[in-house]
């Protein structure tokens, strides 16, 4: 496997200085100390009393002042945003937590996007107004004492570019270049605003990608790799439905263009097995944000009444591969911070990906793939996330249930007279027509029990009349 290292214990550039900072930082006089003025133990030209170059102090003498989204830090792609208060404190604006220090912000922040991480490095992570603190303390030292050694910063490299949000429905970003509902969000450019697939993209492997370039398609499809090529366990298990993978499948076939949906179960942390047990399709369009908060709200209470959790999202590739874009790689590592939120615990969040009229597939059933995202080696911080293929078991249902069924129905209703709507009558393949194809698809995530059947039958009826 063609794979750089990624033993996310490796030190980066920040981590290798990071102990030092924190244990013998520079210090300021203290009127009330004996000691200052005093030379520092080993020949140090600064002074090292009880008092410490905090936020307090830099706010005092005018260095810095306090305002709202005047602190950020970059981390692995991902922007934090801090209130800096009156009196050194930090508030995160996602949560209203305060931080009495800038490491420890920034050892809480980073350990959402990266569990494995152990320190923060707060002075070189944290930016005042675009400016790092360490700079800041750098000024206050040659101020006040003009003979000590400067300080270097030790986080040389500079945040990835990478798209800012445009939107904001229930407090979740939207990505300036998709919009949709909340967390997940559908694909530009396309009739009725979803993005019409290009059929001809031919993956590549993540090792030949190098650092971020602005110049590179991100409808670049990428191969998954697995935990095991990496010497690594998968961090959690996946339980799905088989109802869940019959409807995002049905709704997959309706269209041309890429779909996309929500994803709700539950997360035992005891067991660390992640249950998906729903499926909740988004019937929205491009630039209708009346109608994407509504779907939201919908869905939001669909979930609450059931006492389910949002674990994650799907979308289709309806003629290409099943596998992830670099758009996909990027909005994933996204959503699996917004799902960690403020709670310190890890939770997994889940990405589907369904591939129903690729013709490089087995047979007429479609390509579901799941995976998730491993952040980049802290060295390499502008380099793409990891795309991993993530290993699931599937639980065949009993019986299909009636809101499964309406989902259906509903879907049918929306896509009823779309430009993009698939012609079912239509052949697809040799003497097999799309509905063919989409039946064919369906029968393997069937439940046990078929007496709805002759339901499936009417919805058949309805998409071929429709088409």
């Amino acid at each position: 496997v063609c794979f750089p290292a990624l033993d996310a214990d490796s030190p980066g550039a920040e981590e290798c200085l990071e102990e030092d900072e924190e244990e013998l930082e520079m210090s300021v006089e203290d009127p009330e100390n004996e000691s200052a003025g005093k030379p520092a133990p080993g020949g140090r030209s600064c002074i090292l009393t009880r008092r410490g170059i905090t936020l307090r102090v830099l706010l005092k003498d005018g260095l810095i002042e306090p305002g709202e989204g005047v602190l950020s830090i970059y981390y692995l792609g991902k922007k934090f945003l801090g209130d800096l208060l009156p009196d050194g404190k930090i508030t995160w604006q996602e949560t209203g937590q305060v931080f009495n220090s800038p490491s420890a912000w920034a050892t809480y922040c980073k350990k959402l996007v990266n569990p494995a991480k152990k320190s923060g490095c707060g002075w070189a992570s944290v930016r005042y107004k675009g400016q790092k603190l360490d700079q800041c303390k750098a000024a206050w030292l040659k101020k006040h004492q003009p003979n000590a050694p400067e300080l270097v910063s030790t986080n040389a490299v500079s945040p990835p570019s990478l798209p800012s949000p445009r939107c904001v429905l229930k407090g979740l970003g939207c990505e300036s270049d998709r919009v949709g509902t909340g967390l997940f969000v559908f694909a530009d450019n396309g009739p009725h605003g979803k993005r019409l697939e290009s059929k001809n993209r031919t993956p590549v492997r993540y090792c030949t990608l190098g650092s971020r370039d602005s110049a590179r398609n991100p409808h670049t499809l990428v191969e998954v790799t697995s935990f095991a090529a990496i010497n690594k366990f998968q961090p959690f298990n996946v339980a799905i439905s088989s109802n869940v993978l019959l409807l995002l499948d049905f709704h997959s076939h309706l269209t041309r263009s890429e779909v996309v949906g929500y994803l709700g179960g539950r997360w035992d942390t005891s067991s660390q097995v992640l249950t998906v047990l729903r499926a909740f399709p988004c019937r929205t369009r491009l630039g209708d944000a009346e109608s994407a908060a509504a779907v939201e709200e919908e869905i939001c209470q669909n979930l609450f009444m059931r006492g389910l959790a949002l674990v994650g999202w799907y979308h289709s590739h309806p003629f290409s591969h099943a596998l992830p874009s670099l758009q996909d790689i990027d909005a994933q590592m996204d959503y699996q911070l917004k799902l960690q939120g403020s709670n310190n615990r890890f939770q997994p969040c889940l990405a589907l990906i369904c591939a129903p009229y690729y013709h490089g597939n087995q047979g007429v059933e479609s390509k579901i793939s799941p995976f998730w995202v491993m952040p980049p080696p802290e060295q390499r911080p502008n380099d793409y996330g990891i795309p991993m293929e993530v290993e699931v078991t599937y639980v065949q249902d009993g019986f299909l249930t009636n809101d499964v069924l309406h989902e259906m129905m509903l879907l049918v209703e929306f896509y009823k007279g779309a430009p993009d709507l698939v012609k079912f009558q239509d052949i697809w393949s040799q003497e097999q027509t799309y509905l063919d194809k989409l039946k064919g698809s369906l029968a393997s995530r069937t439940p046990k029990d078929q007496g709805f059947a002759h339901v499936l039958e009417q919805i058949y009826t309805l998409l071929k009349q429709g088409s």
